[in-house]
């Protein structure tokens, strides 16, 4: 195995293995460094499954202009991973909700994306929404979009990924950085790209560069049975602390989120500490080394019962839906997003001689922010 290599990717998510196979297709020699056994084991799996239209941000037209922007392309890549064949139905609350049914229309039309009003009786109890719209949104299926990445990087003699790895310092020498793991093997690149999400500020802080200014929740995902009337149909009512019911990719099941309810656990510290760390295996979960909380004995409860309850309450009686599993991540969120909601993709270059570049984002389809940096 080789020492060193052009560019060194610490993350092996969707946006750490896409990087990798851009730059593997410059004829740079790449090396992808994955915490877990296998990549995609986090929030590349672990969430909505949301092919961002850019509905979702009715309060950051940056936001949803750069999803609205990126879907298509998205979709022409991976359209084989993504199940399209079922109707996304968003709606507006009639209580507690910072946007009404018109306002949503008008955001639609400055955006430029589908919205098709239809009657709000077919899906949700009287006066409970203020219109309910037709998008045109998607869900990926995370499983067939790695297997599907995994097949392009056994093309590529010149990308080497190594999983289970566990890095113990990140040091500037000369124009390279020596990454040194924890089993004393050591690799050189002269650009390291941090895509590791959740784990971001521990790199940023290993390699001596200042953290983000985010807070971490602890979110469950949980996964249903849907009935016949919900089968075909994803249901989103927004926008303020309200749930979302959707297909899950390809697997037959739904997801079911909301906002109050999803999130756990919440920790405002530069580095995530719970207090779920001091009931799981000794070292498996600390601040500096995040375990994978869907693999974590000490992982909480499920949500079940308050999020089926909220969705029932706007629900029609005609659509149902049974509880199957919980899937548990980590999600860090920029603390100036809580303002208006935004969800921006931040790339930072936090060295550039030898180049050391940051991705945080929670969007799938805006991994192609990543082509400019990494083509310079």
């Amino acid at each position: 195995m080789h020492r060193e290599y052009d560019k060194i990717i610490i993350g092996g998510g969707l946006y750490g293995l896409y990087a990798a196979l851009i730059c593997a297709d410059s004829n740079e020699r790449v090396l992808v460094l994955e915490y877990d056994k296998k990549p995609f084991q986090r929030a590349t799996y672990i969430n909505q499954a949301r092919v961002h239209m850019g509905y979702h941000y009715p309060r950051s037209y940056s936001t949803a202009i750069k999803s609205a922007r990126y879907f298509e392309r998205f979709c022409h890549d991976y359209g084989d991973c993504i199940k399209q064949d079922f109707q996304q139905i968003y709606a507006i609350s009639s209580d507690f909700s910072y946007t009404n049914g018109k306002q949503f229309q008008k955001f639609c039309q400055a955006v430029g994306i589908l919205c098709e009003e239809v009657p709000a009786k077919n899906y949700f109890n009287d006066n409970r929404v203020d219109g309910a719209f037709l998008t045109k949104e998607y869900t990926y299926d995370a499983k067939m979009l790695l297997k599907k990445l995994f097949i392009q990087i056994q093309k590529y003699e010149n990308i080497t990924l190594v999983c289970d790895v566990r890095i113990d310092a990140i040091l500037e020498e000369c124009d390279l950085y020596r990454i040194k793991l924890s089993t004393g093997e050591n690799y050189r690149g002269r650009f390291v790209l941090n895509a590791t999400y959740a784990s971001t500020n521990q790199i940023l802080e290993m390699a001596g560069f200042d953290a983000f200014d985010i807070k971490y929740e602890l979110c469950e995902i949980i996964l249903c049975r849907a009935n016949r009337r919900l089968k075909h149909t994803g249901l989103t009512v927004m926008d303020g602390p309200f749930f979302s019911v959707m297909p899950f990719g390809k697997t037959g099941l739904h997801s079911l989120t909301s906002v109050t309810f999803t999130p756990h656990m919440t920790s405002f510290d530069p580095r995530p500490t719970f207090e779920c760390q001091s009931r799981c295996k000794i070292g498996y979960c600390t601040p500096s080394k995040l375990g994978n909380c869907n693999e974590c004995a000490a992982k909480p409860s499920s949500a079940w019962l308050y999020m089926s309850s909220l969705a029932r309450k706007y629900l029609c009686p005609e659509i149902d839906f049974e509880y199957v599993d919980s899937l548990y991540s980590m999600k860090p969120i920029l603390k100036a997003s809580e303002i208006d909601d935004s969800r921006p993709t931040v790339i930072k270059v936090n060295h550039e001689k030898p180049k050391f570049v940051s991705v945080l984002s929670g969007k799938i389809n805006t991994v192609y922010d990543l082509d400019e940096v990494l083509r310079t």
